[in-house]
């Protein structure tokens, strides 16, 4: 530390700050942000409407963190979150969003085709491309819940925390009954692989004793149509961001603190909220002085950042080649049946009924099968 961060670090701890630097405006406390994600953003938004003036600090080029909205297929693909998981007044977002006017797709409690959260209602498909009967989807399905059941018993005979994994290998040494062979037990891995989807971890590292813990909201859930970006937009309307300003070191004291980032610049505010990765807090990013290595940051060593990777496809381009064969083959095949009505060729005739019906099915049911996988 050079010796005017020195001094003025000493400034900061003896609370004598305020005598020695002169604020533009003393009616309004300064906090600084640290990260520009929704936490982040929601807090400047908060302060920031009860007339505090804010200094958001984003390292990335844009903001809005693990929430990204994208347009490079023309339309909006949240690539990060893009679900409202409890359409209620109890979810702090449902307010915006309706208040924006934005449009929410309902995957739950409807006859939604694309998204389904039960999960009997999946079809699936075993190695070699035949479907998985519905029937022991379903059945498996109940046997699943029977043994997540069994793991509540296993939850209170033990004090010590153990994983989901270990507790299912437990039930099903007590109930050889539960166990799965064959397509039967690759269908009971994919439940167990949706469970891990929904926390983004694997079952060795999901919590026995909290994983089903979780307060559940009312209402379902619903896809956000024009993505999570205009919510980051009001969030953030207004607000003095400053992208691409990592920070590097935070001092503070009893009544100042000081944010320095990575090109040397500095900040000064009354307060400062950190809202970074948990992964920043961990890989020790960021230098805190006084240290922080007693107390609650001690606590970050021991959480998991779970990461989930999320694949999209653009299929409308490929759609639309299959769909302008599909109209150029249709009129020659049509004229090839009225060829072979004048001409009496039954067996042309026959043979262009079968490839115009083909094509149909053929497109229909690829058509279908990819509606499922998205």
């Amino acid at each position: 530390m050079d010796t005017n961060i020195t001094s003025l670090h000493k400034l900061l701890l003896d609370g004598t700050f305020a005598s020695h630097i002169e604020r533009k405006n003393s009616s309004l406390p300064t906090v600084i942000v640290i990260g520009g994600g929704i936490s982040g953003l929601a807090a400047a938004r908060i302060l920031f409407d009860a007339s505090f003036k804010v200094i958001l600090l984003e390292s990335r080029d844009r903001l809005g963190g693990r929430i990204h909205t994208d347009y490079s297929f023309g339309y909006p693909v949240d690539l990060g979150a893009s679900w409202l998981h409890g359409v209620c007044n109890e979810n702090p977002l449902a307010p915006l969003i309706r208040s924006l006017g934005l449009t929410l797709y309902r995957t739950s409690g409807d006859d939604s085709v694309l998204y389904d959260h039960d999960l009997e209602s999946y079809t699936l498909f075993d190695a070699d491309g035949h479907q998985v009967p519905q029937q022991l989807v379903k059945e498996v399905g109940d046997i699943f819940k029977k043994i997540l059941k069994e793991t509540e018993r296993i939850r209170d005979e033990h004090t010590d925390d153990m994983s989901i994994l270990q507790a299912i290998g437990l039930v099903l040494d007590r109930h050889p009954e539960l166990r799965q062979e064959g397509l039967a037990n690759e269908v009971l891995q994919w439940y167990i692989c949706r469970m891990e989807a929904w926390f983004a971890v694997d079952a060795d590292m999901i919590s026995l004793k909290t994983w089903d813990q979780e307060h559940v909201l009312s209402g379902g859930h619903g896809l956000m149509v024009q993505g999570y970006d205009p919510i980051i937009k009001a969030l953030a309307k207004d607000i003095s961001i400053h992208l691409n300003h990592r920070v590097r070191k935070i001092c503070y004291g009893p009544n100042k603190v000081m944010v320095m980032v990575e090109n040397g610049r500095k900040f000064i505010a009354d307060a400062a909220i950190v809202t970074v990765p948990i992964g920043i807090l961990k890989a020790n990013l960021i230098q805190f002085e006084p240290s922080c290595q007693s107390g609650r940051l001690l606590q970050f060593q021991i959480l998991v950042l779970a990461v989930k990777i999320k694949l999209h496809y653009n299929l409308i381009k490929y759609f639309g080649q299959m769909w302008n064969s599909w109209v150029l083959w249709h009129p020659l095949l049509m004229l090839v049946v009225i060829f072979s009505i004048f001409t009496r060729q039954l067996a042309i005739l026959y043979l262009s009924i079968w490839l115009l019906v083909g094509l149909h099915v053929i497109l229909r049911s690829y058509r279908m099968s990819l509606l499922q996988i998205l």
